[in-house]
């Protein structure tokens, strides 16, 4: 009887993270899902800010995908094998012999910006849904570090290039940031999150384990925390809590990558100042429309 509610409120599941538009997820991305189905908290009033342990264990989710029958519409499949060539992979070996590239003078322009991703699945997921195109961005994953040094010039190229990083709320996804500035001195680094303030606000499935500096990161555990953390994230992180980006349902995190990324927008010209541009507009410039 239990298997049969927890298959029916995955389907749910399947269906509310593919919508709207038919969105591509990952699989832990389906799992937070279920887990919103499972155990809503939109009834519990806002003044209450806390993030919940996930109500089903990862393995019965997984036994759940097992048993259900056919492909569920909208789930990537497995991240590639290393060295596989597939968008998402990790880059080939090193001694292996590059192939021709389509477009040898891609890395002459300039590049404004440039996003990196703790979890090569949320590099996958973001690039299935296209949004290097909607945001004009490459994407990468932490696995591809350390930046190439074609994509190092194209960022010199531009005044205020950023290096955008993408990271979970804990204690090694914002190490991350500070990693990526120790490596590469000169590059504007800008973390977009998540931090525990914002897994909190969002009231995030959080996973609780011992908190340590991972040693990968390479910084002693005074400075892996920023100083723009305040103390209620300083303990949340203390207590052993994380929350992963895969938590955010998959349509809000497609907006507020785009957002961030992009910027404020250019504002939209009325009439009355495209008339007014009117007189400056030479042969050349001459409107289309």
């Amino acid at each position: 009887m239990r298997g049969r509610l927890l298959g029916r409120a995955l389907d749910t599941a399947a269906a509310r993270a593919g919508a709207p538009g038919r969105i591509l997820f990952t699989e832990r991305q389906l799992y937070y899902e279920l887990c919103r189905v499972v155990r809503p908290v939109g009834w519990v009033p806002r003044l209450l800010p806390f993030t919940p342990a996930p109500p089903v264990p990862y393995e019965r989710f997984e036994q759940a995908l097992a048993r259900r029958r056919g492909e569920v519409p909208g789930l990537l499949g497995p991240d590639p094998a290393p060295g596989s060539g597939v968008p998402g992979g990790a880059s080939p070996e090193a001694g292996a012999s590059p192939g021709p590239e389509p477009e040898p003078d891609l890395y002459d322009y300039g590049l404004p910006r440039l996003l990196v991703c703790q979890s090569r699945s949320v590099a996958r997921m973001l690039l299935a849904n296209d949004l290097h195109l909607e945001a004009a961005c490459p994407v990468l994953a932490a696995g591809d570090l350390p930046l190439d040094p074609r994509l190092l010039a194209g960022l010199a190229r531009v005044d205020g290039a950023t290096v955008h990083v993408l990271h979970d709320a804990s204690v090694a996804g914002i190490a991350l940031t500070a990693r990526l500035r120790a490596d590469h001195p000169g590059v504007r680094v800008a973390s977009l999150g998540l931090v525990p303030r914002h897994a909190i606000a969002m009231r995030l499935n959080a996973a609780r384990a011992p908190a340590r500096v991972p040693p990968e990161s390479g910084l002693p555990a005074e400075t892996a925390l920023p100083a723009g953390l305040d103390r209620r994230e300083r303990d949340w992180l203390a207590r052993g809590r994380s929350a992963e980006v895969e938590a955010v349902h998959p349509a809000r995190l497609l907006r507020t990558v785009q957002r961030l990324v992009r910027g404020p927008r250019t504002p939209v010209h009325s009439v009355w100042t495209g008339l007014r541009e009117l007189r400056t507009a030479g042969f050349m410039t001459w409107p289309a429309n």
